[in-house]
């Protein structure tokens, strides 16, 4: 039995796949006219097809079955996180929460930062082969990274919480979330928010939370919150 192959094509009824797809089909797995393939466009459908032209440069294919996919949480996820120093490590995390599930990421450049610029288009296809990989139905959002100040005054349904550990009493986010609800949740950089900027979130209608009596590196904090927010959705 052959093994399923699946390529992302956000323009499914175009009739042939993106040429870094095709490449993949064509010369890394050899898939020749007549074979079948899955195609998933990222935003909740996955299509059977078969290939109908294999040149050097081109796949082409056909769409047999069209098979729209059941959402596997409710509500909108969002995690909004400062970028870590080391982009090895917000590179791993952007591959495990879309392996978990999640709806939108946006990177924030905080007082603390220490890292103000993020290669979009990297983490975009690193997002894109966790989503093939882990066979979800939905490719997460990716916004530009943007500074602290503005992204809490930007509207946003549901709840709204951040993450900090600058009170030990702090209820946990696992307790704080409703089940069905959107939810957004900010994790910052390794030196954690300032504290104005827990203040100013505050203001604009964050709950502070905790994610647990461990101190934890950042990409560990926003996967943990991904995982919390798919367990309760």
């Amino acid at each position: 039995m052959k093994e399923v192959r699946y390529f992302y094509t956000p323009e499914p009824m175009s009739g042939a796949l993106p040429d870094d797809e095709a490449a993949h089909a064509l010369r890394v797995l050899r898939l020749a006219e007549g074979d079948e393939i899955f195609l998933m466009d990222g935003k909740g459908t996955f299509y059977r097809a078969a290939i109908t032209e294999a040149m050097k440069k081109r796949c082409g294919y056909q769409i047999v079955e069209t098979l729209p996919q059941t959402p596997q949480w409710k509500g909108h996820l969002h995690l909004a996180m400062a970028p870590t120093k080391n982009m090895d490590r917000t590179e791993w995390f952007a591959e495990k929460a879309t392996e978990i599930g999640f709806d939108e990421l946006t990177f924030l450049d905080c007082q603390f930062s220490e890292r103000r610029v993020v290669k979009d288009e990297r983490i975009e296809k690193i997002l894109v082969a966790a989503m093939k990989q882990s066979r979800k139905a939905y490719l997460p959002h990716l916004n530009s990274m943007i500074p602290f100040s503005e992204f809490i005054k930007r509207p946003s349904s549901g709840q709204k919480f951040i993450c900090h550990c600058y009170d030990d009493h702090l209820p946990l986010l696992k307790d704080q979330l409703t089940p069905e609800e959107d939810a957004l949740v900010m994790v910052g950089p390794e030196g954690d928010f300032s504290i104005e900027e827990v203040k100013a979130a505050e203001a604009a209608g964050f709950q502070s939370v905790s994610l647990g009596k461990s101190r934890l590196r950042t990409e560990t904090a926003a996967l943990v919150a991904v995982h919390l927010m798919n367990l309760t959705h």
